[in-house]
């Protein structure tokens, strides 16, 4: 059973870090030239959604499934401790993170509020067109395991027909 629900598992993971995604291109975008933030903690500090060892964790992942499945076959299959301490254990999750970045883009206007005594104002450095770009891709991503969902629950009720 724990194979039936490997694909909505995946495409929920897939879902989880393209929702990540959206939502740190919409605050930079809402924030591009946000030059103090609501603590006064200077200028707004970009948002980028990093995979956390990507690889490795969908390595894990699958010698876990397969791992656990050797408990349906034989007993003696779980005789090693390392083996035993991952059933039961099935917290998959996004594996990636937000990070704040340190990039500012500086612009002389001395008549702005939050200037520096040379008249300089920081800002936070974006490419909006990049960040738009990130948006629609992430959205599509995330329209793309809708449709993996959708083709996995179509594959089902079929299976249930026959």
């Amino acid at each position: 059973m724990d194979r039936l629900f490997t694909t909505f598992r995946t495409a929920s993971d897939g879902m989880s870090h393209q929702r990540q995604i959206v939502q740190a291109s919409s605050e930079n975008i809402a924030n591009v030239n946000t030059t103090r933030t609501a603590d006064g903690g200077g200028p707004y500090r970009p948002k980028i959604v990093e995979s956390i060892q990507g690889d490795r964790r969908e390595f894990q992942r699958m010698l876990q499934e397969s791992l656990l499945d050797l408990r349906h076959t034989r007993d003696e299959h779980l005789e090693s401790p390392d083996i035993r301490h991952l059933e039961g254990s099935q917290n998959f999750g996004p594996n990636s993170e937000v990070i704040e970045q340190e990039k500012f883009r500086y612009e002389y206007d001395p008549e702005h509020p939050d200037a520096d005594e040379n008249g300089m104002v920081r800002y936070p450095d974006l490419d909006l067109a990049e960040e738009m770009t990130r948006l629609i891709s992430a959205n599509r991503m995330y329209e793309a395991n809708m449709a993996a969902v959708q083709a996995e629950k179509e594959i089902i009720t079929r299976s249930f027909e026959i």
